[in-house]
């Protein structure tokens, strides 16, 4: 990995960050404060109306990198144009990401008949039984990630992204990981129990 990228993923919003971004916006603090809402707002509908699942993560994505590239020295005349062409390459990023998970999921298996209580209990237990050999890390990571329904869920995410110190997307990352070495624990103890 090179140094600019690993500075990108180390990089977190700071005050001094924020502040420069306001004085973008405008040098009396309040209308700075009234535009900055006013922005945020059109980037949440941006992404919203674009069909993105989490448009204020997205929009809390898009401010970050614009005020890590102003801190960084970027010049920029008109911050609203600006953050409008971060949300651009975002989105783009995110139809990506899309593209690939149609992509994988495509590959998947069709559909099995539908599991009787038997069948469910052992998947069940396989599943337990991978879950349990993660290390406590990664367990506690991967059950937290998924606590919670809808808003509640969103909100968890955000929090445990906080508590962990990183972005929300890096914690998308690494729980995608986790879930893989999931099922490649459960496909092998499957496998197992065919060539039994």
């Amino acid at each position: 990995m090179d140094t600019s990228s690993s500075r990108k993923k180390d990089w977190k919003l700071t005050q001094e960050a924020f502040d420069l971004l306001l004085a973008h916006l405008d040098p009396d603090r309040d209308r700075a404060g009234e535009k900055y809402l006013i922005l945020r707002l059109k980037l949440e509908r941006y992404f919203e109306w674009r069909g993105c699942l989490y448009p204020e993560d997205h929009t809390d994505e898009t401010i970050n990198r614009v005020c890590r590239r102003l801190s960084e020295g970027e010049v920029v005349t008109d911050i609203a144009s600006y953050a409008y062409g971060v949300a651009r390459m975002l989105l783009l990023e995110i139809l990506k990401e899309r593209q690939r998970e149609r992509a994988a999921l495509e590959q998947l298996p069709p559909p099995s008949e539908p599991e009787d209580e038997t069948q469910q209990q052992s998947r069940l237990e396989r599943f337990e039984s991978c879950l349990a050999e993660l290390p406590s890390e990664d367990r506690n990571l991967i059950v937290s990630y998924y606590r919670g329904e809808k808003r509640e869920k969103i909100e968890n995410r955000k929090q445990l992204a906080e508590t962990e110190g990183i972005p929300l997307n890096a914690l998308r990352i690494r729980t995608h990981r986790i879930r893989e070495r999931l099922e490649q624990c459960i496909k092998k103890t499957l496998n197992r129990l065919r060539s039994k």
